[in-house]
């Protein structure tokens, strides 16, 4: 034990790239020997928020980062354990000095984890530093020139550095430290609709968005067929970081010209608004479990088990919400107003607490990102106090954006022989349409779980008369000096 070699382990998590990292920069700062670590902790693995679609992708940017790493004779150490656990069986080799990693804006799980960490580092005398990560500060009491903080920051420079083999643990190495762990298999199964993870293929992405796609960008970002194309889709590769915010916004800014700058202008402000929700959350972690506005801890909602299956299934009997969910367990994607129209959905016409709702749709997200995550639940359930109770009408969205539906035919195969305006609202059909298209509702696709306009009458009511509550007027006032800023309906899920 006491010949251990001293070294610094990069302890990767939400940044899986090898660029524009600061924890990479700062280890390799150092005259001791970087180990890249990843661990596949059992604790999140069995959280309900995450589902294996997640950790394919994670796998697949492990296996992108190691074959250039590859190139200076090292790789990462990918073990399946707990934190502390794996640094435990690390210093049997090595003597740890630093681990370097970034802060994360996590579950309260990874909160938990990260508070035990730091005592496990104080107690082995071994230095822990944290990074910025992608200009969302720490320990914020208000939200003064946050904005222009952040500006400052995606405007800096990129952190450049140089890896070279004798600073890196070598793969021979690896062949002797991986006897004492449970190394993590890293093969995954090609899924033909999910994006596959790993930085060379964000870039792709990100190559053909500006060059090409994002010329419809504003025109097509609300509807469900059109926007998977002309969207960025960059956002699973932000959320896991195979991609830095600032990589994203500085390369965003070089494509910017006279003619495309209001699509690229406003795919950069939800870059922008995507680190404002994340900020909110860091200085708001309560929001993972409760509303953010204490005043609508008072509101109450009957649960349904049918209801919120019928939901989760896509057989609601409102085709775009079921198209909708569909599509997003199948592909891990959907554009922002399809997702808010679910919430909206859930949380309206259903009349469930959106709390019902988190697992289910963080486990379908590919680009799950809590930050965002529940935030926007809040603020589609109408529970924030200081943004418009909107509540999503199904047919007039399905009339607006997919009016030949398009959409809702690929993902509710049943309904896509009928008359066109049939398959916007099956339940018109009287009896002897059904027989005339040889179709029965209730049989070949359900009748609507709900009467859709007395919920929404129902639920209109009373978030409205709730917005006027004193308690509630109370708590605005609290969260608007707190974070400053107005909420907008824009985030980073294209």
């Amino acid at each position: 034990m006491a010949d251990r070699e001293e070294i610094n382990v990069v302890w990767l998590k939400r940044d899986l790239r090898l660029q524009d990292n600061e924890a990479i920069k700062n280890a390799l700062k150092s005259d001791k020997r970087v180990l890249f670590l990843y661990v596949f902790e059992n604790s999140l693995i069995n959280d309900p928020h995450y589902s294996e679609r997640h950790w394919n992708f994670i796998k697949q940017s492990i296996v992108d980062l190691n074959e250039d790493l590859q190139k200076y004779n090292t790789k990462i150490l990918t073990v399946t354990s707990e934190v502390i656990t794996a640094f435990n069986q690390l210093q049997n080799y090595y003597k740890i000095n630093t681990v370097f990693s970034h802060q994360e804006t996590g579950l309260l799980i990874t909160y938990n984890r990260d508070r035990d960490f730091a005592r496990y580092c104080r107690n082995n005398t071994i230095n822990w530093v944290e990074n910025n990560n992608n200009g969302v500060l720490r320990g914020l009491l208000n939200r003064e020139d946050w904005f222009d903080k952040w500006d400052e920051y995606m405007s800096s420079a990129q952190f450049t550095y140089q890896i070279k083999s004798e600073q890196c643990i070598s793969l021979n190495e690896f062949k002797t430290v991986e006897r004492s762990f449970f190394t993590t298999n890293l093969s995954t199964e090609k899924h033909p609709f999910f994006q596959k993870g790993g930085t060379k293929t964000a870039w792709k992405y990100a190559d053909s968005f500006f060059k090409e796609r994002h010329k419809e960008y504003m025109h097509h970002i609300s509807k469900p067929a059109l926007s998977r194309i002309s969207s960025s889709r960059l956002s699973p590769y932000i959320a896991w970081g195979n991609l830095s915010i600032r990589q994203v916004y500085q390369e965003a800014l070089a494509y910017k010209t006279e003619r495309n700058k209001r699509s690229l202008g406003a795919f950069i402000s939800r870059l922008r608004w995507q680190a404002h929700f994340i900020q909110k959350f860091e200085m708001e972690h309560t929001m993972e479990e409760a509303s953010i506005n204490k005043g609508y801890h008072k509101l109450k909602k009957s649960i349904s088990l049918s209801y919120q299956k019928a939901w989760k299934e896509g057989n609601t009997g409102f085709p775009l919400v079921d198209a909708s969910m569909r599509c997003l367990v199948e592909t891990g994607y959907l554009n922002f107003r399809m997702r808010s129209l679910l919430v909206s959905f859930f949380t309206h016409i259903l009349w469930q607490p959106w709390q019902a709702s988190t697992h289910h749709l963080s486990q379908q997200f590919l680009d799950f990102e809590p930050g965002i995550h529940f935030p926007q639940l809040q603020m589609q359930a109408a529970e924030t106090g200081i943004n418009n109770v909107r509540i999503y009408n199904p047919v007039k969205n399905s009339l607006e954006h997919d009016a030949d539906a398009i959409f809702i035919k690929k993902w509710v195969p049943e309904l896509a022989k009928l008359p066109l305006p049939f398959i916007h609202e099956p339940y018109l059909m009287t009896p002897l349409d059904q027989q005339f298209n040889n179709f029965i509702l209730g049989e070949n696709y359900p009748l609507p779980i709900v009467n859709g306009k007395s919920a929404r009458k129902k639920a209109s009511d009373i978030l409205f008369n709730m917005k006027k509550r004193f308690d509630v007027l109370i708590e605005n006032k609290r969260i608007l000096k707190k974070h400053t800023l107005s909420d907008r309906n824009q985030l980073l899920t294209d």
